[in-house]
């Protein structure tokens, strides 16, 4: 062969060799380089899965410590139904035995609570829709000894998911201030919606390889993408011991007396904090269906109510405060009254004409108030009720809160110029109530409501409400004998051998309001309250209770469970006995 023709066998080899080695070249800079993302974007999907890595949502406490809400981590056992069709080995005692789809699903069953028929056709379902399905649901949300049992049969079709879930340790006891969660892990109601800031979790992601062959995950392949964020503590301002005992007290009353709903309040005089807030009926938020839906929430801070006689110690505030009555005055108090407007009503009961202003309010006269309470002009009274807080939400601002209504004093005709001094013609929730009661007791100063007392975040930072010094709605003096006159009610009124606790000064009023008929004008069904402070000489707590169609029309309906919390609250915060210098004001002259 000549050399000339060697040489170019060679230079064509070489450049055949250089034209396939640039080939390879410029298809891996193709993979690699100039279509990466697109080709790792394609094949996610296929060769990789993604996983949320679920934050844990935060507690909420009581005051004390005690666990309202937590979460609980659960698990979905899901299957692939394409690898379940055929049968596995297992090992037992050195020996290899085949383990048959039937036999599987056996075992699986004996932990879900189902048979193993439904765990076939689970399967079977998927199967029909899909000749290759790579997954199904076998069972949703099984406690952590179940998913255990079921990870030790080692059965390679079956897989978990982590399912995070919401547990309420104490059932229904505050479960109308904490409310609920979702399924899937909203919080739907309650602090759990208003304070979601502090308790809500944040979810991240972890992405991990999958085998071709088998989709199973490849150990060590796991990478997160997106790291978790675990909720914060909510602590509340609620006792929850207190609160068991008033849901509990106001429920066996409210069905003794066949009653459609009753609300109990207790709260500190002296800082504006909800220590307790029952409604009944109530929600266990474990059992959400067992409640009706308007009865999930709290009625305490959303159904408001003509408040009736229990405005009389607001209306009282106010005249003492602007030196038009002291408890002495002379007040003319028929039975019935009819003004040259048109206005007309008149008192419940029979009592003499001659009441002082103390009398006026120990018998609950409409028309002794409508009479002393006309010396203030209408704007004025009118600004007293929105500094008591009538008619305006409060600061705790709760999922549902009603601001009640309280019409401008402009648009009240005659008949609601005089029934606003005695708790008509306006509403107000039970916590606005229990709020102005707090004003009188704290020397008339209001203070802000509150329900929680504070966030600690997972760093361990502790955030906690801004306080307010709060607002003088009346002189001290003038708070201090309208209590006065409300402890007068305690020992001269009706109620007196209902309300009475012996060794201890009690300040209280009562309230009976005829409730809408829906169409403009009242019917026969009322609501009826007692409120009041305790001790009476130095006022530490608000007691509010009131329920509505009970069988007595009257506030003997729940006079017992007013005079229960009044106990059980002394006691249980130990406040000392104290009977002295109790006032005895004349009722009449």
């Amino acid at each position: 062969m000549r050399p000339g023709a060697t040489r170019l066998r060679i230079t064509i080899v070489v450049l055949l060799v250089a034209v396939i080695m640039l080939a390879f070249i410029l298809k891996l800079i193709d993979i690699q380089v100039i279509r990466a993302d697109a080709l790792n974007k394609d094949s996610a999907g296929k060769m990789s899965s993604s996983q949320t890595l679920f934050g844990t949502r935060g507690t909420i406490t009581d005051r004390n410590g005690t666990t309202l809400a937590t979460a609980e981590m659960r698990y979905n056992i899901t299957a692939s139904p394409s690898q379940a069709k055929n049968s596995f080995e297992r090992t037992v005692d050195g020996k290899k035995i085949s383990i048959s789809t039937t036999q599987a699903a056996t075992e699986i069953a004996q932990y879900t609570g189902q048979t193993p028929n439904q765990i076939i056709d689970i399967l079977n379902a998927a199967l029909t829709e899909n000749a290759q399905s790579d997954y199904a649901i076998l069972a949703k949300s099984v406690d952590l000894t179940a998913y255990r049992a079921i990870n030790k049969l080692e059965i390679p079709w079956v897989y978990f998911e982590q399912a995070p879930s919401r547990v309420y340790p104490n059932g229904a006891v505050a479960g109308n201030l904490v409310g609920f969660v979702g399924q899937d892990g909203t919080p739907l109601a309650g602090l759990e919606v208003a304070q979601n800031e502090c308790v809500g979790a944040v979810n991240g992601e972890q992405i991990s390889d999958r085998s071709a062959n088998d989709g199973i995950t490849i150990p060590g392949s796991s990478v997160v993408s997106k790291p978790g964020k675990n909720g914060g503590t909510l602590k509340l301002t609620i006792d929850s011991d207190l609160q068991w005992y008033v849901q509990q007290s106001l429920a066996k009353q409210v069905q003794s007396q066949h009653g459609s709903w009753g609300i109990a309040v207790v709260m500190e005089v002296k800082t504006g904090k909800l220590v307790a807030v029952a409604d009944y009926p109530s929600i266990d938020p474990n059992n959400i269906d067992g409640t009706a839906e308007k009865f999930r929430g709290s009625l305490a801070f959303s159904a408001p109510y003509e408040p009736g006689s229990t405005m009389k110690p607001l209306t009282a505030a106010m005249l003492l405060d602007q030196g038009k009555v002291t408890p002495a005055t002379k007040v003319n108090s028929p039975t019935h009254i009819k003004y040259p407007n048109g206005a007309a009503f008149k008192d419940s009961g029979a009592h003499a004409s001659n009441l002082t202003f103390a009398g006026v309010i120990v018998e609950s006269s409409n028309v002794g108030v409508s009479k002393v309470a006309s010396r203030l002009p209408t704007a004025m009274r009118f600004d007293y009720m929105k500094k008591f807080g009538l008619g305006s939400t409060t600061s705790v601002d709760f999922p549902g809160e009603s601001a009640g209504i309280v019409h401008p004093y402009q648009d009240w005709d005659p008949q609601s110029y005089y029934t606003t001094m005695f708790g008509q013609a306006f509403t107000a929730t039970a916590i606005q109530m229990a709020s102005a009661y707090q004003t009188l007791g704290n020397k008339g100063v209001k203070l802000p409501v509150s329900l929680v007392e504070s966030c600690t975040k997972p760093d361990g930072t502790v955030v906690t409400p801004q306080k307010s010094d709060g607002v003088r709605v009346v002189s001290e003096q003038a708070a201090r004998t309208t209590v006065d006159l409300m402890e007068n009610v305690a020992t001269k009124g009706y109620l007196r051998d209902k309300v009475r606790i012996p060794g201890y000064r009690v300040a209280e009023k009562t309230g009976t309001a005829q409730q809408s008929n829906g169409q403009g004008s009242y019917s026969s069904k009322y609501i009826v309250s007692v409120e009041g402070l305790i001790p009476a000489q130095d006022p530490q707590y608000v007691v509010l209770t009131t329920m509505a169609d009970a069988d007595l029309n009257s506030t003997f309906a729940v006079a017992p469970i007013f005079h229960d919390i009044c106990v059980q609250v002394l006691k249980q915060y130990r406040i000392q006995p104290y009977t002295r210098n109790a006032p005895n004001f004349a009722t009449t002259y």
